[in-house]
């Protein structure tokens, strides 16, 4: 929902593989759906080796839930830009948020979070932050073929939802008990 009723609609990028589309498209002509696959399907791949059939099956489950409420939510909404800053901020925190409970639970958004879990996981760093610094290096790749503006609201975005994944990853939730039938002895 963050994507299709906040960022897409001011052209935000929610992340590193719509970048990598992007910069595929520029450089070798392909076009943006095809990169996009070949970027998802790749990182799927690696997942596959490293996380197991699981993790991967349950990411897969995601990456088309997602796309499925983006082209939902963007045949029967408007896409029309509101305001700039309050959209950022809506987008960041939901995109946070999904992603956060996402990997909370064993599974990913698919594209940039696959390596960036990948070398969390391995060197025991944060997520959010190893996602923020693969992401800034794609968008300020992709700063060569759109708008430089676009690429500060989007680093701006990742900044922001990075630091709320961690947030959520990181979070520690108690468990309530509840009194059963057998807390009386006789």
């Amino acid at each position: 929902m963050s994507m299709s009723l906040f960022l897409f609609p001011n052209s935000i990028p929610s992340g590193g593989a719509a970048g990598i589309a992007l910069l595929f498209n520029h450089w070798f002509g392909l076009s943006l759906g095809f990169s996009l696959w070949l970027a998802n399907a790749t990182f799927l791949l690696f997942a596959l080796n490293y996380f197991g059939y699981t993790w991967t099956f349950r990411t897969v489950l995601s990456v088309a839930t997602t796309s499925a409420t983006v082209s939902y939510f963007t045949m029967q909404i408007p896409l029309n830009p509101h305001f700039l800053l309050f959209d950022m901020a809506a987008g960041s925190l939901f995109f946070g948020v999904g992603v956060g409970l996402l990997i909370r639970v064993g599974a990913s958004s698919g594209g940039m979070v696959i390596p960036a879990l990948m070398i969390a996981f391995h060197k025991n760093w944060s997520p959010g932050k190893v996602m923020m610094g693969i992401n800034l290096f794609i968008f300020l790749l992709t700063s060569l073929v759109i708008d430089y503006k676009i690429v500060i609201y989007a680093i701006i975005c990742q900044f922001m939802s990075t630091n709320i994944i961690d947030f959520i990853y990181h979070i520690k939730i108690r468990r309530i008990s509840f009194m059963s039938l057998g807390w009386r002895r006789r």
